[in-house]
């Protein structure tokens, strides 16, 4: 079990999702305090259920909208103790170049670059005001780290590559104050939607939605002394 600590707030964006779900479940269980914006009722709602104590979940919150996303921040880290950041929300588009519009590929990367960015900055200022520094956690792919993999998911993989190169970019910059950044780059994860969407893959090769929360946990743990700039790939077997 890594040592998260008690009374640690942290963001979990994307917190709905099959991962974010786990993330979250993993930090509450550790008695991590997890703010979780999310877009809709409805994931609010499905966020919420997981704790009613250690969970804080907030509906109608557009990431790709930069005041959004700065009171969001805010009104984190003026409860205190504010400590991580992981950047789980983002989105898949799968098609060729001459079937992707000038609208999705610009959308991808609102998604998945611009949402790691804001939320990574706005981190970033209230961990150096505090002095304590902190952790973030971007979430890039096997295609984003390995680009020949991403054939036929042009958007997606030339997105998640920016969100590598980010993160990596800011490790560096951000290293002597403690503030450690990476990303993880996970292959397919085993999650309902997968398994119906590739109904004839081996679902015993996907790397497991848990474990990969396992890995995220360490990665904004105390027990995380030296782990930075780094794309941590979890790719299970397949």
């Amino acid at each position: 079990m890594s040592s998260l600590g008690k009374d640690r707030r942290m963001v979990v964006t994307g917190g709905a999702g099959a991962l974010g779900l786990a993330v979250v479940r993993k930090l509450v269980s550790e008695g991590v305090m997890c703010h979780v914006p999310c877009k809709s009722e409805e994931d609010r709602v499905a966020v919420s259920a997981l704790d009613t104590q250690l969970v804080q979940a907030v509906a109608g919150l557009d990431l790709t909208n930069e005041d959004t996303v700065t009171d969001f921040y805010s009104e984190v880290a003026a409860s205190g103790n504010f400590s991580g950041s992981i950047h789980l929300v983002g989105g898949f588009f799968s098609a060729p170049i001459l079937e992707t519009s000038c609208k999705d590929f610009v959308m991808q990367f609102e998604l998945n670059v611009v949402t790691a960015f804001l939320c990574s900055r706005e981190a970033v200022r209230h961990f150096r005001n505090s002095g304590q520094g902190g952790c973030l956690v971007n979430v890039t792919a096997r295609p984003g780290s390995e680009p020949r993999t991403g054939a036929g998911l042009l958007a997606y993989t030339t997105s998640k590559s920016a969100v590598a190169a980010f993160s990596q970019c800011l490790g560096e910059e951000l290293s002597e104050e403690r503030i450690w950044v990476n990303a993880i780059a996970p292959s397919i994860m085993d999650t309902p939607a997968n398994r119906v969407s590739m109904p004839d893959e081996n679902f015993d090769a996907w790397v497991k939605v848990e474990d990969v929360a396992s890995t995220i946990a360490f990665l904004v743990s105390e027990e995380n002394h030296c782990v930075r700039s780094g794309i941590v790939p979890v790719y299970g077997s397949s």
